[in-house]
């Protein structure tokens, strides 16, 4: 006998004590499936036959039972099972899993199974314990199939026990093997000439052939594309046998798929002759089928009938279901997963229509298996929570929808007129997924965020963030952060290069270069670096494209935030005064047209930096500047003057002071150097026009992260902004470097040392490439090379003296060097995942790791 079976169930082994169910189970199943009776009462108290440790050990069975099949794995029950009460257990946890019970049962006779007892000494439980266990078998055989069981196999013999084969086949709602791409069709409702069109729109072809017996039409799907349909094929519109036929074809032929919706099975109800109500488009449906043959009815009974609940394809990454499907229910069979899948899920109450409300699932949603469901129209199609309806009511007079996948792409062709009319109002007023998505976006769930965190990125390396580093970015999140809709990228760290040899050096133009050479990186670009605040800056054309992408709801245009989450300007209104210059000079320069998007998010750095830092200058920077001026100085006067008026006579001791002062004398010079170096970076802001804004990256826009492109991109667009948004707007100079020519490294050192020496910061040198390889992997985006005068405002005003420099250059640089690679693939990870229309959720998963990173302790003068 061939016993096929589901590969993913419950089996429960049904026979006697020695009918060899162990055998059998460990012939055909692997170890880790089997949960066996005797095996928990071995592990629970060292000796299998310890009938005191049954009910103890019957727990654990069914606690590993229940583990094995919430992760979506096989098992195997091997106990007697003869007892409909134990089997009842087994069919109730299946179902909780919702997974099919499969019954196999070994009956090799009661003889057979009394002489292999007795040749096991430690199976003398006397005869009446076989005789019960087969009474209570033969008892229960006939019933077997009514307790639960999908399906019940019987091994009667020893021969047919020997000679069984099971063979596993994939559930049927299990199509992760058939990949994309899919275009996925919303709720027809009979609407066939709109059907026709949006299959024209997406490259199919419709050949009717109605007077031919071999088939009335024959469909061409675009190569490498097929069909799907959501259900509710049929009702309220005027051509439902059309698109019957459409659909039948498209399956039969193998250019689709369907799953069923709630109309189409009440309309296999109808046909099998049930008491259905004639509501809600059925009347109209059942009139236009009683024009067709009775084999057209008939086919179309069975073509509904045997479609599954849902299909999960494209090697788990898509689900399609009429109205929805939860987490837990994916890739599973029962007549719980079906009915939700059917009809979703209610609240129990009814609107003011009379209708019911349905619980908002996808509001919960937190898979990473994206939903497509349809069932409830809405006004248009959008993503929440990776979950999409596209139900545009086309029935009412709206739109038919369909997904491309897995382009994420939306297509619709408008209803040619309203062939119902909707109990509910359908049309007015904002779509629910946007009423929805400000509340649900605001939002950061904290048990999205705490623990430990493993965030695989599709720039290759998964990051992995530990619990403590989760609790220590939880306040900067919770506490500081902007509003969770504009939180959706944070810049990585920057290292410095490797220290210099070269005398008063600490930092060189050459280290930098080396490291990228040894990287094996030849092409570099040099930027200057803007001694400002890092800023990230999402702005969008106008107060619509803000609220329909970020469903921004009052009246904001856009937001800046600072590197750890925060409001740069912290105040919305003269950060909207910001953005406002910023898009000027965008508006200008037509760069939304030449994105082709109405939003962006842009890298740069905002100056002064007294504008962001004058806590920080105030109490730190002016009082050790003025601390070690005034007193190096007076020591130095007081020295000189002790040595002048022969306070000190002896040779020896002069020399000493003498050395002394001029120490002092020298450490004064380089405190006028320290203030002169942090206030060339400050400046009196009296208005908004005396910011500059230098921004170096356009991140993403609608559509594309362009951190796919290189550097020279970013800079010849940002140079059409700043030139047309100056003196807001400042340029970055940049030079481009050969490290191949050795003329061109020159060109690059000089440039650096006359940034530096004129009160520049210093410069970034960065791969060509935004995201630089080598055969070991990601390379450093980015090493910032910083001038002589001022790291004094990193290391202190005497940092260069002489001994100091000789304690300062060993330093490490390899966890600033694997911060900074974390830190870009997951803020690549997080513009990916929202350009792709993914839940605010999981991008801010990403963006909370990099604060948690953050929190790791780094030497703060790298």
């Amino acid at each position: 006998m061939t016993i096929t079976i589901p590969d993913f169930c419950l089996v429960a082994l049904v026979g006697t004590t020695g009918s060899g169910k162990s055998t059998f189970a460990a012939r055909h199943f692997l170890k880790s499936e089997i949960v066996s009776s005797d095996w928990a009462r071995g592990a629970l108290a060292d000796d299998e036959t310890d009938q005191s440790a049954t009910g103890d050990a019957f727990e654990l069975v069914h606690f590993m039972a229940g583990k094995r099949l919430e992760r979506r794995r096989l098992v195997v029950v091997d106990a007697t099972n003869v007892r409909p009460e134990d089997r009842a257990h087994l069919v109730r946890i299946a179902r909780q899993h919702h997974a099919l019970a499969i019954a196999i049962v070994l009956d090799p006779g009661e003889e057979l199974c009394e002489e292999r007892n007795r040749a096991r000494p430690d199976r003398q439980f006397g005869p009446h314990v076989l005789r019960n266990q087969t009474r209570a078998l033969k008892r229960g055989l006939k019933g077997l199939s009514r307790e639960g069981f999908r399906a019940v196999h019987r091994l009667g013999s020893p021969a047919e026990i020997a000679a069984a084969t099971i063979i596993r086949q994939p559930t049927w709602t299990d199509r992760r093997g058939e990949t994309g791409g899919f275009d996925i069709i919303g709720d027809v409702h009979g609407c066939g000439d709109e059907l026709e069109a949006l299959l024209a729109e997406l490259g199919y072809g419709l050949e009717w052939r109605r007077d031919d017996p071999a088939g009335p039409l024959v469909i061409t799907a675009p190569e490498g594309r097929r069909l799907v349909f959501v259900g509710d094929l049929v009702d309220r519109g005027p051509r439902s046998p059309d698109v019957l036929r459409i659909a039948m074809a498209a399956v039969a032929s193998g250019v689709g798929f369907a799953v069923p919706g709630n109309h189409d099975v009440k309309l296999v109800r109808y046909l099998d002759g049930r008491n259905v109500k004639m509501a809600h488009g059925l009347a109209e449906t059942a009139a236009q089928l009683a024009s067709q043959s009775e084999d057209f009815c008939k086919a179309v009974r069975q073509f509904l009938d045997g479609l599954v609940s849902h299909l999960w394809l494209d090697g788990g990454r898509l689900v399609v279901a009429h109205a929805g499907i939860r987490e837990e229910m994916i890739g599973r069979a029962s007549g719980a997963v079906r009915e939700f899948c059917l009809y979703g899920e209610t609240t129990g109450e009814t609107d003011e229509f009379g209708l019911p409300i349905r619980y908002n699932w996808a509001a919960d949603y937190r898979g990473e298996t994206a939903v497509v469901y349809g069932h409830t129209p809405v006004p248009a199609a959008e993503w929440l929570n990776n979950t999409l309806c596209i139900d545009t009511g086309c029935c009412f007079g709206g739109r038919l929808t369909a997904l491309r996948w897995p382009e994420r792409e939306i297509r619709s062709v408008s209803s040619a007129r309203v062939y119902a009319e909707p109990i509910r109002p359908f049309g007015a007023g904002p779509s629910p997924r946007r009423a929805e998505r400000p509340a649900l976006d605001d939002l950061i769930d904290i048990e999205d965020l705490i623990g430990r965190q493993r965030i695989q990125t599709r720039l290759g390396p998964t990051v992995l963030v530990g619990e403590a580093q989760s609790a220590a970015a939880l306040e900067a999140m919770s506490r500081f952060a902007v509003s969770p809709r504009w939180l959706v990228h944070l810049p990585p760290t920057m290292s410095p290069p490797a220290t210099s040899e070269r005398a008063g050096f600490l930092e060189h133009p050459d280290e930098a270069f080396d490291y990228f050479e040894k990287a094996g990186i030849g092409a570099l670009v040099a930027e200057e670096k803007h001694m400002g605040s890092r800023a990230i800056v999402v702005i969008c054309r106008d107060e619509a494209a803000a609220a329909s992408r970020f469903g921004a709801t009052g009246g904001e245009t856009g937001h800046i935030l600072t590197r750890t989450g925060r409001s740069f300007m912290g105040d919305q209104r003269l950060t909207e005064m910001l953005l406002e210059r910023i898009r000027e000079a965008m508006d200008a320069a037509e760069i939304w047209d030449r994105l082709g998007s109405d939003w962006a998010v842009l890298d740069a750095e905002i100056m002064p930096w007294s504008a962001k830092a004058q806590a920080l200058i105030r109490e730190q920077y002016a009082p050790a500047g003025a601390a070690a001026r005034l007193s190096r100085g007076a020591g130095s006067r007081l020295l000189a003057e002790a040595l002048a008026g022969n306070a000190v006579t002896d040779e020896a001791a002069r020399a000493e002071v003498a050395a002394l002062a001029g120490r002092l004398g020298d450490a004064a010079v380089r405190a006028a150097g320290f203030a002169a170096a942090y206030r060339r970076y400050c400046w009196p802001v009296e208005d908004i026009d005396d910011l500059r804004v230098a921004p170096f990256h356009i991140l993403a826009s609608e559509g594309a992260v362009h951190m796919e492109r290189d550097h020279l991109w970013h800079m010849e667009e940002i140079g059409r902004i700043t030139e047309v948004g100056q003196p807001v707007m400042a340029p970055t100079r940049r030079v481009e470097i050969d490290l191949s020519d050795s003329e061109s490294r020159a060109r690059a050192r000089d440039w650096w040392l006359e940034l530096t020496e004129a009160g520049g910061e210093g410069m970034v040198v960065k791969p060509r490439s935004f995201i630089a390889r080598n055969g070991r992997g990601l390379v450093q985006p980015a090493v910032k090379c910083r001038g002589r005068e001022y790291l004094r405002l990193i290391y202190g005003p005497e940092y260069d003296a002489p001994g100091n420099l000789e304690r300062l250059r060993p330093r490490g640089l390899g966890f600033k060097r694997s911060l900074a690679v974390k830190e870009l693939v997951l803020g690549h990870e997080a513009l990916a995942r929202f350009v792709d229309g993914e839940p605010l959720r999981r991008v801010h998963q990403c963006v909370f790791a990099i604060l948690a990173l953050e929190s790791e302790p780094v030497d703060p003068r790298l």
